[in-house]
C-alpha cells in the first residue's frame, strides 16, 4: 500500500503551531488550500479555531490527500472506510463516517479494531509513533538537544514573535485562552536593548537634520 510519510506532520506543527494530537485529528475537509488556512476543530478546551497553512506544505499534503484516497477507496471496496466520528456528528450526519471528506489527513497505515464500537476502522496515526520517529530523525541528522513535538510549537510561537508579528495574533493562531500563556515566550526571547533597532538607524542624514530640534 506504500510507504506513509512523517514528514508533512512534523512541518506542520511547527509551521501552523499545532499540538501534536490537533495534528494527528486533522479531518481532510480541515484543509483549506485557496485561503491557506486550517480548522483546528476541538482544540485544548474543546473550542475551533483558524491557523494559517504554510504554502510550502501545499504539495506534500496534496501527495498525502491523495495517498490517503486510494487507501480510502480501497478500505470501502474490502467494506470497510468508516472513520471514528464524536457521537452528535453521528447523529446528524449517519452517513458522514464513510465520506472522504471526514477521513483522516494523517490515516493509520493498519485498519484496526475501534474499542468503542467493535468495528474495523482506520483510525489516525498514534502519538506514540509520531514521537518516535522524531527520535529517530533526531538521531539520523546527528542532532544530540533533546526535542519534542510540542517543542516545534514553541518555535512557531518563539519565530513569530521574533519576527515581529503581534502577541494578540500570535495568541489566536496557538489557541491560547489567556494571553499570559502566550507572553511567556515573550521571556524567552531574552531579547534587552542589544537586540532593539534603533529608530536613527532608518533615516539618513538628511532626515536626521529635519527630524532635530531647533
Amino acid at each position: 500500500m506504500g510507504f506513509i510519510s512523517f514528514s508533512p506532520t512534523y512541518e506542520l506543527i511547527y509551521g501552523s503551531g499545532l499540538r501534536a494530537m490537533e495534528c494527528l485529528r486533522l479531518r481532510v475537509h480541515d484543509l483549506d488550500f485557496d485561503r491557506k488556512q486550517i480548522t483546528v476543530r476541538h482544540g485544548k478546551g474543546g473550542k475551533d479555531r483558524v491557523t494559517v497553512l504554510p504554502p510550502s506544505l501545499i504539495e506534500p499534503l496534496r501527495e498525502q490527500l491523495e495517498q490517503g484516497f486510494t487507501f480510502h477507496q480501497n478500505d470501502l471496496g474490502n467494506g470497510h472506510g468508516e472513520v471514528h466520528l464524536p457521537y452528535a456528528l453521528v447523529r446528524k450526519y449517519p452517513n458522514a463516517a464513510k465520506e472522504w471528506g471526514w477521513q483522516f489527513l494523517f490515516h493509520s497505515q493498519d485498519i484496526s479494531k475501534d474499542p468503542r464500537s467493535e468495528k474495523m476502522r482506520r483510525h489516525h496515526l498514534h502519538e506514540s509513533t509520531l514521537n518516535r520517529e522524531l527520535k529517530r530523525a533526531r538521531k539520523k541528522a546527528g542532532v544530540l538537544k533533546h526535542g519534542s513535538c510540542h517543542a516545534l510549537r514553541h518555535s512557531f510561537a518563539t519565530h513569530l514573535l521574533e519576527a515581529g508579528y503581534d502577541i494578540r495574533t500570535v495568541q489566536e493562531l496557538l489557541g491560547h485562552k489567556d494571553i499570559r500563556t502566550t507572553m511567556i515566550y515573550t521571556h524567552v526571547l531574552q531579547m534587552g536593548a542589544s537586540a532593539v533597532r534603533s529608530p536613527l538607524e532608518a533615516l539618513g542624514p538628511e532626515e536626521v537634520m529635519v527630524a532635530a530640534p531647533n
